[in-house]
Order: C-alpha cells, then structure tokens, then sequence
C-alpha cells in the first residue's frame, strides 16, 4: 500500500512537498469567494452548470456514465461518444468534488460513489480501464494512439487525486493507483511499439499527480520517461499511428529540451508543458526548465490572441510542414474570423502558466491566467450556463463559412447545448469550480495574492502559522480592492500583491498609508511587517478605457484596434447596431469619447463600453473594387465583454476594429 502524503492533501495541484517549486498552493477550501464575480459564477456552476451537464453526461445524449455500465456488463450497447469521452467524465466529476469541497454538500458525494463503484466494476482485474477498447469488438490495447488512451487516464489519475485529497477516501484513488501500475508495466520497459505512445500527454499530470498524492516514486519516473522518449525515433506512421497525423502534430518532431517553438496541436502541446513543469518541480533539472522557458515566451509573445486564446488554425502546417489541426501555425500568424482557439486550449494556457508562476514566483505569469478566465475562457459557455462553445474566434462573420461540414459542431456561430466532442465544457466548468483555490499561493514566508475578487482565506502558512484574510472588491468591474487582515502570527511575513501588467498607476497603501514599496505593473508588490488583525491593505488600480494594437507583424490586424479595460477584453456585436449593418463596416472612432458603465441587468450583470462608432457606406461585393470617398455615419452604442457575446441570438462579432482618427 502507498504512503500517503499528510501534507496539504487538499490542494488542486499538490506542490507543497515539490522542492523547485516558490509559490505552494493553499488547499481547496481554504479559500472562498463570497461576493461578486467569481462568487456568482461558482454558485451558477452549482446550481445550473453542474446539473445541466450531469443530465447530459449521465443520460443517452451525453452517454458518458452509460459507456461505463456497459463495460461493466450492467447495460447493453455499444460506445458512444469519441475515444476520450472517459476523460471529460473524469473532468465533470472533478467539477463535482470542488463543489463539494466548498459546499460540503453529502448529496454531492454521494453521486460521486455511485459513478466510482460503476467504474471500479467497469475496470478489469489487472487494473484497465478505457471504455472504448473495452466495450468495441476488434479493438485492442495500446492498439492505436489515437483511441486517446493516456488522455483518459491521465484526467483519472488527477482526479481521483483530488478526490482523495478534498474527501479523505480511496474509492477513486485505488481504482487510479490500479491502472497507473499496470501502466507502469506496459511502458516502463523499453519496447519500440510502445516508445511513440503519449501524444495526449495528460497522463504526464497525471502521473505526476499520482506520485504527489501516494509518494510512489515509479509514477514519476514514467512521466519522466514519456518527455524523454518523444522526438528519439524516425517520424513515419506504423501500426500504432494510422489514422492520426504525426511530427509536429503531436510533439514528436523535436526532443522537449530542445524545443523552441509551440507545434502541433494546441491542447497537446501545453498539456505537454504542464506536464513538464510538473516534473521540473520535482526533479529540478535545468534543460527542462529552460525548455519551459523558451516555450512559454513563444506561446505568449508569438502566438497567443489579446484574449489570451491560442491555437490559431483548425487545420494547417506547421513551420517543418507536418499536418496539424486545432493548433498553432507561424508566428504573428493571427486571423481573426478563423481563429480556433478550442475552450480547451485557452484553459491550458492558463494551467501552464499557473505552474510557471509557482515555479518562478513571478507576477507575469498571473496576467496569463486572469487573461484566460475573464476571456477566452469564459467565452466559452453563456451566461446561462447551459449553452458551449468550443472554438473561439475574433469576429464572426455570418454566412461566409460552411459551419454543417463541421458535424461535431467545433465551430459554430451559435453556442450549442450539447457538443459531441465533449472536451471543453467540463474543462471550463472544472476550472470554474476550482477557481478560488488559484486565488492565493503561500511563499517562503507568507502569501502571495494571485486573483481578485470577494473572497475569504483560512489557512496555514508554510510555518505552520494560520493566517485569515478577506478581500472585498467590485473587480473586475472596479479597481479598488481591499484586503484586511483577520488573524496572522505576531512576527513580520509578507504579503505579496500581484499588480497587473495593465494596471499603471496603481497605488498601494496600509491603513490609509503608502507603503514604502515598489508598485510595478507586471510584478509583486511585496509588502514585509509586522501584521495585526485589523489592518487593510488598499489597491486601487486605475480602470481606464485602453485601446490595443497588435505587433507590426500580425498582417490580420494592421491599423486595427481593440478595447480593453481592466482584465476584460471588449467587442462590439450585431445586436448594438442598427439592422443589417454588417460588423464589417464598422469603424472605431480613434478620438471618441470612452465611457464605462455597469449595467447590473444586463448579460448577468456587465460593465459595457458606451462609445461612438463610424458606419460605412457604399462598399459593392466585389472582390475587387474602385476606391472612392468613403461615407461613414456616426452612431452611438456599446461594446460588451467579449466572453459575453452570443447571448442574444445569433450575431456577428467583432474585438479588433479598423480605425479612424
């Protein structure tokens, strides 16, 4: 039986005993948001997301718990569903302990048995489990890797660590432990036909996970070994890859540590880095972290949308020529209307990013996640919360592209209420439910604010001292936010506030008093002292209107601008405009007035920008055409939250718009 380990068993990501790693994570719980942003949409994950989901997962449309009674012998038919839709289960039921983490809800729990005992039944006596291979005649093990076997088990393997973690049981953690051994066994040896498996590199978090959670250091050492054998065997397809493109596609092109370019598939890709950083706060090695290095800059300096989306093509070649899909293309490569951008793939940005903010302890890492979840991400569900999106473009432009070819409705113009590629709805809400639990990060010697919003901490330091704080806060519609001090040890700590990259200007005071500290956008403002029950740290950070322009080299955008205020990116959509204007005749005003104001009944209650546009007229269809004096006609509107668009019917949508001064 493994050891279990009794330090910070509670935590999302279980980086408390990891020795390369800065900034720990709190444990799950030890945070809440109690008012306002965040607070709101956990609450509508609870009451509607989550119950919504389950219907669907849980009957014969989404047929998620179904595959599983069938490969226990306890239902008849066949699978259905993609090869991975295991894993999205494995994601929905984490989604479910989060909230039970906050909620201590007992009916929560037990739902929650009752999928674990259906799939431990479903799972074989050796300790598979992979519901397509089991239930499909003809179908082997490790077959192909396109059955996305190491995806599914990686996501089952994190959350039955989690599981574990937040409820003290084994149920799920055994079932996990049972087919990490047998994994283990198929690819620790060194056998050519299993060396290219793991191109869904979750099952390296997985495994990482697994080693956190039961000190097992055999799951380390195979995740070590899945990063060491990509890019180590010639680049042609043999009967474990038919049917599934390869190279660059999936990673496998060019040995990790010498990697400098993000290829291939998006959501391959930066589960492969997380992964990676999750090793490297394990073993420290120096040619991963500087590969991590490397990557990370070229994701976000080169390839990364202003909402923090990345992937920027469904199909296309990478820079070696390989096939991908739903990926990464060339640098500055940025179409707006095209844009992928698969919910997932923005989510895993977020979550690499988090890694690397532990690792190194910077702030920079922090504008990427709240990039990610304030836009990109949350663009991918309604206000509702019954309705996804699974490709997030820029602007959308109706009638211009064959939607119907894409049967799995991955690109829509519409959100849909059941996607049969079933990936991004449970990332999204999981990361939703486990929001609070990035809010905080504990360092050396205190805590480090990483999100804003109304919210409550109850933890322990790292000394083993406890620690009380609440922040009440209007963000993201409102810059001020106040932390107050509610019980902490009676010797000097710090407390670190995470001051945004577009946040100039801001100030920082202590009881009303300005702190003797650097208050640099982009960074940690550190502020050490003596702390009493009582004190109120204040920052208030400007929110003012801007206006973005991309690099030189993003043709797509080129005299184009887009708005942003605060952490939320901004669009302007058909229901603003008067009948028939299409989005592409609008123009943005350069010397317009800008005027924020929230609308508390509005979109669940937004903060919109009020402003003057500039309508074209005249423009033929032509390709082609003789340029005249252009005519433009003012008009006056509102630009929405971009994650808040398509929620009133179908629209056209744009974010960056061409300029006129």
């Amino acid at each position: 039986m493994s050891t279990i380990s009794n330090f910070h068993k509670k935590a999302i990501t279980n980086n408390s005993e990891s020795p390369y790693v800065k900034l720990k994570s709190i444990n799950f719980g030890d945070c809440k948001w109690n008012s306002g942003f965040w607070a709101e949409k956990v609450k509508n994950a609870e009451d509607k997301m989550l119950p919504y989901m389950g219907d669907l997962l849980c009957g014969d449309i989404g047929h998620g718990l179904n595959n599983f009674k069938i490969a226990a012998g306890e239902k008849e038919g066949v699978h259905k569903g993609f090869y991975w839709h295991d894993g999205d289960f494995y994601k929905f039921m984490e989604a479910k302990m989060y909230i039970y983490g906050l909620t201590k809800n007992e009916s929560l729990l037990k739902e929650l048995d009752e999928y674990i005992a259906i799939i431990g039944r479903a799972q074989e006596e050796d300790g598979y489990i992979h519901t397509h291979v089991q239930i499909t005649e003809g179908v082997d093990r490790f077959e192909n890797r396109k059955y996305h076997e190491m995806y599914n088990f990686g996501h089952l393997f994190i959350a039955a660590s989690v599981h574990f973690r937040i409820t003290g049981q084994r149920n799920f953690l055994d079932i996990a432990v049972k087919m990490a051994d047998l994994l283990c066994v198929y690819f620790m040896p060194e056998t050519k036909r299993y060396q290219r498996f793991g191109f869904n590199q979750t099952q390296i978090m997985g495994l990482v996970e697994l080693y956190r959670t039961t000190r097992d250091s055999k799951y380390l050492k195979l995740a070590e070994k899945f990063i060491n054998r990509r890019g180590t065997y010639e680049i042609k397809h043999d009967e474990t890859t038919i049917g599934y493109p390869i190279g660059d596609m999936v990673q496998e092109r060019t040995p990790f540590r010498e990697s400098k370019e993000a290829v291939g598939h998006a959501v391959l890709a930066l589960y492969y880095y997380a992964g990676a950083a999750d090793v490297y706060a394990e073993t420290g090695e120096k040619a991963l972290i500087d590969a991590l290095d490397r990557l990370w800059e070229n994701v976000t300096d080169k390839k990364m949308y202003v909402t923090g989306a990345v992937g920027q093509a469904h199909y296309g070649a990478s820079t070696s020529l390989d096939m991908i899909e739903e990926g990464f293309i060339d640098a500055y490569m940025m179409p707006n209307m095209t844009a992928y951008n698969e919910t997932c793939a923005n989510l895993c940005n977020a979550m690499f990013s988090s890694r690397m903010m532990a690792i190194k302890e910077e702030s920079r890492y922090a504008d990427i996640i709240e990039l990610v979840l304030y836009n990109s991400g949350l663009s991918g569900i309604s206000v509702e919360g019954k309705d996804y999106f699974y490709s997030n473009p820029l602007r959308m432009v109706n009638n211009t592209r064959n939607y119907d070819a894409h049967k799995d409705v991955t690109e829509s113009p519409v959100r849909q209420p059941y996607l049969e590629c079933f990936c991004c709805p449970p990332n999204l809400v999981r990361t939703i439910c486990k929001s609070s639990g990035w809010a905080y990060n504990l360092s050396e010697n205190g805590v480090a604010v990483v999100l804003f919003g109304g919210n409550n901490l109850d933890t322990t330091m790292l000394d083993g001292s406890p620690l009380k704080l609440s922040q009440d806060t209007e963000y993201p519609w409102k810059g001020l936010v106040k932390i107050t001090v509610n019980e902490c040890k009676n010797t000097a700590f710090d407390i670190k506030v995470r001051i945004p990259k577009w946040a100039v200007g801001s100030t920082l005071k202590v009881n009303g008093e300005a702190v003797a500290v650097e208050v640099t956008p982009g960074n940690f403002a550190t502020i050490n002292r003596v702390w009493k029950a009582g004190d109120v740290i204040t920052l208030d950070m400007p929110m003012e209107v801007t206006l973005l322009e991309g690099h030189n080299r993003i043709e797509e955008v080129r005299n184009q601008v887009a708005i942003k205020r605060g952490p939320i990116v901004y669009c302007i959509e058909t229901p603003d405009l008067p009948k028939d204007v299409s989005i592409l005749d609008v123009y943005f005003k350069g010397n317009g007035t800008l005027n924020a104001v929230h609308k508390n009944d509005f979109l669940g209650g937004v903060t919109v920008v009020e402003t003057e546009l500039l309508l074209r007229s005249g423009k033929n269809n032509d390709m082609y055409q003789t340029v005249t004096t252009p005519q433009f006609k003012s008009y006056k509107t509102q630009l929405v939250p971009y994650f808040a668009w398509s929620n009133r019917g179908q629209a056209e949508m744009t974010v960056f718009m061409p300029v006129i001064w």
